[in-house]
């Protein structure tokens, strides 16, 4: 653990996701901080996401990580909510079907087999994303620098469309766009996502805690 050199000037995005490290670029490109990746520091550690809402597994992600690297991390756990599923698969959304779905294509292809027989009007679901920024200490456990939450409402198409995105994008539907987020252009998805809003919450913190350093 490199709790001896606490680096002031980068900011660690505590995800493996490439699609999810693309949208940070470009959500935070006007922070005054370089943004790295766990793959840049050659971190493969992974945190057992142990939590019980996204809240907790942000800060779990957040705070580890700024232990282990030294760096300022920011951390997100997000998910897709579907409310006739009892808000399913929620935090679980990234290991939803367990060892049997290995794929975000195999994770879609149960969501549409669980919503079958639902009829559209009760296909209500929403996007839901909490970010933890944990600063790092050289003798103590990092410290909670903000959370912040956000969320868009959609509804769960009956079968995928669109190319771009990651994860439950090809099936989440937005009425006002009439397209599911993986039909829409990324600079379209970072001015409206569940993310997007959160990240919007946390840049001004970030800037402070720049300023301040």
């Amino acid at each position: 653990m490199n709790n001896k050199i606490i680096k002031q000037n980068q900011l660690l995005i505590a995800t493996g996701n490439p699609g999810k490290m693309r949208e940070y670029v470009d959500l935070l490109r006007d922070i005054p901080f370089e943004l790295v990746s766990l793959r840049d520091l050659g971190i493969t550690h992974e945190v057992d996401e142990t939590g019980d809402t996204f809240e907790e597994n942000a800060w779990l992600k957040a705070s580890e990580y700024a232990a282990i690297s030294g760096f300022l991390t920011l951390a997100d756990d997000s998910g897709l909510e579907v409310d006739c599923l009892s808000g399913e698969p929620g935090v679980r959304s990234a290991r939803y079907g367990g060892d049997s779905c290995i794929s975000d294509q195999d994770r879609v292809n149960l969501l549409l087999k669980n919503l079958e027989n639902v009829p559209w009007e009760e296909r209500g679901a929403r996007f839901r994303s909490v970010i933890a920024v944990a600063q790092p200490r050289k003798s103590h456990q990092p410290t909670l620098v903000t959370q912040a939450e956000g969320s868009v409402a959609g509804m769960i198409q009956y079968n995928p469309q669109g190319d771009d995105g990651f994860g439950y994008d090809p099936v989440f539907y937005l009425p006002s766009y009439d397209k599911t987020v993986a039909q829409l252009p990324l600079d379209v998805k970072n001015r409206i996502s569940h993310r997007a809003n959160a990240v919007q919450k946390a840049v001004e913190t970030l800037k402070t805690l720049k300023a301040e350093s």
